[in-house]
């Protein structure tokens, strides 16, 4: 009889079969306990911890006193994995209530076969809480920024703004996108098992560099608040003031109208976020007769006592007859530019040389830019000397036939100001990084040192000449303040009519320049205003707007009171006779 029945023999297999399969796991439990545990600790240290780039928080804009102007605030984005969402419906419904979206919108994008979608962006932190309270599968809060502007439309045309992803669109925070822009970290992320975001290192995401403007916030609402009041006043088309410290090129206030709000950019439209102060030449009209004045002194054509039979009123050059605005006699050379003579202005530009003459109009950097810190600056344009005409000269000696934007006029009178040196207008003085140590300084390199453009000796000249335009005989005594003496000059030009291509009978645009205090000048600054209504000649509707600003602004800047007690008595002009002129 065999030993090995059929009974003992599936018993058999079946012990072996057994023995073998626990053989197996025995192995393969081994294998994970002494081989392999590293890779799988790997592995689920993978699955719940997850590295993701994250965009550094942008860096501040302050004004030059520390004073916040763009910031970013702490926010969250919603996102939303569909493949993990059990119930589309009713999360699309609360989804709806909370953030604002179209339920039919969320809807759609809850039930799509994609593995990622957008919910909200940008939902404010104290708002998105109690959605992240109930924890709702598969819907993700992602730690987020926001670019906010806590003056809103104060020096908007200066900080420009960003778009919904933070990326630079205009002014500074285009010019200077890639020191606020700070980069990206890796920051660890913690999910659940079912992928859900837990956290995300919020509080280790470090800030961009810190952009330090040369603007002050007080000069520039002062500067804002005057020219809004004069556009109202005189229902002009648009308007520019700009304040400088002549002394270095900073920019102490830089306005515009029309303006608009920077958080509410999508509200505006592209005539007020314009930067006209840089970006729209005009012809200077009286204002570029500095340029002839200091032409005829450095080049020596004037001598002491020389006078300018004006008495006829007006002056032939070639077919063109161009007038004053009333009978100024015979004028001796500070009367010229005191009384806005442009037959005086023109007499003595006809002494000078014309290559000559064409090379101060180029000294002084008009036909160029003047190297601003800000995008979009316009070069003007200045005729070439081989394509002058029979009047170019005579038109170049009283401001037409030229463009130049009121930043390089007022950058011109800045020299004057400060004895000569042609400085590097700007906008942005130092950028600190996230510690507040400073990495850039304006200065530091060979080309911000300034050119000189005229001696001392035609500079002080000029002062005591400019000086007598605001006082009585002057076009501008409205700039004249108490207890500080003003220098500058007005101008007032015709605009091209632009369904004609002539000069318009009906608009102008009106101009005052000049510093103060003449003697020891803090403030250089220039008013231009565009077609208003009513008056026009810049001595009438500019110069008030220029006393307004730089008197209060003298007033916060501590300057004391000088030796004049100012005078503020109106001098009236006769209306312009409607010929290429005018002049004041």
């Amino acid at each position: 009889m065999s030993l090995f029945r059929p009974d003992n023999k599936r018993t058999t297999m079946l012990s072996a079969a057994v023995f073998l399969g626990f053989a197996v796991i025995c192995v393969r439990l081994g294998d994970l306990m002494l081989l392999t545990d590293e890779r799988l600790a790997n592995a689920a240290e993978a699955q719940h911890h997850r590295t993701e780039v994250i965009q550094v928080n942008r860096g501040r804009i302050v004004d030059r006193r520390g004073r916040e102007l763009a910031v970013n605030l702490d926010c969250v984005t919603i996102t939303a994995n569909p493949k993990l969402v059990e119930d589309p419906e009713a999360t699309a419904r609360v989804l709806a209530e909370y953030t604002g979206e179209k339920y039919s919108v969320l809807l759609s994008r809850l039930t799509s076969d994609r593995g990622f979608v957008w919910i909200k962006r940008r939902m404010g932190m104290e708002e998105a809480e109690p959605l992240r309270a109930m924890r709702l599968a598969g819907v993700n809060f992602v730690p987020d920024s926001r670019r906010y502007y806590p003056k809103g439309r104060l020096a908007s045309h200066v900080i420009g703004f960003t778009g919904i992803d933070n990326q630079a669109l205009e002014g500074v925070e285009l010019a200077y996108d890639e020191v606020l822009h700070g980069g990206e970290v890796d920051v660890v992320v913690s999910r659940d098992a079912r992928g859900n975001r837990l956290s995300g290192g919020l509080e280790s995401i470090p800030r961009g560099n810190t952009v330090v403007l040369t603007i002050d916030e007080t000069l520039q609402y002062l500067a804002e608040r005057s020219l809004a009041n004069a556009m109202a006043q005189w229902k002009a088309a648009s308007g520019s003031v700009i304040m400088m410290d002549p002394s270095n090129g900073e920019i102490l206030a830089l306005a515009n109208w029309p303006t608009f709000d920077l958080n509410e950019v999508s509200s505006s439209d592209m005539e007020e976020r314009r930067n006209r102060a840089i970006t729209d030449p005009y012809e200077p009209g009286s204002t570029f007769k500095l340029v002839t004045a200091t032409a005829a002194l450095e080049e020596g054509v004037i001598r002491p006592g020389m006078t300018f039979d004006a008495s006829s009123g007006f002056i032939r050059v070639g077919k063109m007859t161009v007038w004053d605005t009333s009978n100024k006699g015979v004028l001796t050379f500070g009367d010229v530019f005191k009384t806005s003579s442009n037959v005086g202005a023109i007499m003595i530009g006809r002494l000078i040389d014309g290559q000559r003459y064409y090379g101060y109009v180029r000294g002084y950097g008009f036909g160029s830019r003047t190297g601003l810190d800000l995008g979009g600056e316009n070069t003007g344009r200045v005729p070439e000397l081989n394509r002058w005409s029979e009047t170019t000269h005579a038109a170049l000696s009283i401001g037409y036939e030229v463009a130049a934007t009121p930043l390089q006029v007022l950058r011109a009178y800045a020299a004057i100001a400060n004895g000569g040196r042609l400085v590097r207008p700007h906008v942005v003085g130092q950028v600190l990084d996230h510690e507040g140590l400073p990495i850039y300084q304006f200065g530091e390199v060979p080309e911000d040192t300034p050119a000189r453009v005229a001696s001392a000796r035609t500079t002080q000249t000029l002062s005591h000449i400019l000086e007598s335009v605001t006082e009585e005989g002057g076009t501008a005594t409205m700039a004249a303040l108490r207890g500080n003496r003003v220098a500058g000059k007005t101008g007032t030009t015709r605009l091209i009519d632009p369904e004609t291509g002539e000069y318009s009978t009906r608009s102008y645009a009106s101009t005052f320049v000049g510093f103060v205090p003449a003697e020891d000048p803090r403030i250089a600054m220039i008013v231009v205003i565009y077609d208003p209504k009513g008056k026009y000649y810049g001595g009438l509707v500019s110069a008030p707007v220029f006393s307004e600003v730089a008197a209060q602004a003298l007033a916060y800047l501590n300057v004391p009171l000088g030796t004049t007690d100012g005078s503020n008595v109106l001098m009236v002009k006769r209306t312009d006779t409607g010929r290429i002129g005018g002049g004041l």
